[in-house]
């Protein structure tokens, strides 16, 4: 079983990857393959609505920026994480770039992502999180995967790097997150598939 991160954070190793990494240590210790891929600060582009995906059903966007080489790594996962810090209420333009296109193209080829696992994880300074969350969980959710819930939203709080680690209940939903997620995967045989 295979587990695939996106880590949307301009901060390679922050807050949101402390805590995407807690998750994916319990499955690690589970044997399940884990692979965090940072897109923050990448130059992932809008989709420009070409159609080109659904017109030519080859599993590739037309614009040329780095989202192609993702799709086959999802498309092989079982499960996704996708990570995101909180940017004024929202999740970061990376993130929203790679779910318009990354969803555009994977339900214009078979809906690829369909019975797969998804779990959204959100580091927020404050407040606005609740948001993000929801913008990752509607991608999850019309894209016919299944979304394990917690103990609490999947939300870890601190503005530093490591300061989430201090966040006991934060790290406590990460943890029983992690139990759920791979109850799931268990349960699925590694997720339902297409």
């Amino acid at each position: 079983m295979k587990v695939v991160g996106i880590n949307s954070s301009p901060r390679e190793k922050g807050n949101t990857y402390l805590m995407m990494s807690r998750v994916m240590g319990h499955m690690e210790k589970k044997g399940i393959s884990t692979e965090i891929i940072h897109i923050g600060g990448k130059d992932i582009k809008g989709c420009r609505a070409c159609d080109t995906c659904r017109k030519l059903r080859n599993e590739t966007c037309i614009l040329d920026d780095g989202l192609n080489t993702l799709i086959p790594k999802l498309k092989e996962a079982d499960g996704l994480i996708l990570g995101a810090p909180t940017y004024y209420a929202d999740v970061p333009a990376e993130m929203k770039a790679f779910i318009d296109r990354a969803g555009r193209v994977c339900g214009a080829n078979g809906r690829l992502l369909n019975r797969k696992i998804g779990a959204a994880v959100i580091a927020v300074r404050r407040g606005g999180g609740i948001h993000a969350f929801d913008t990752i969980n509607h991608f999850f959710l019309i894209s016919g995967m299944i979304v394990p819930g917690s103990t609490y939203w999947n939300l870890g709080v601190g503005r530093e790097i490591g300061e989430v680690l201090d966040d006991a209940e934060g790290m406590a939903t990460m943890d029983h997150l992690a139990e759920n997620f791979i109850w799931l995967l268990e349960k699925t045989g590694g997720g339902l598939g297409g």
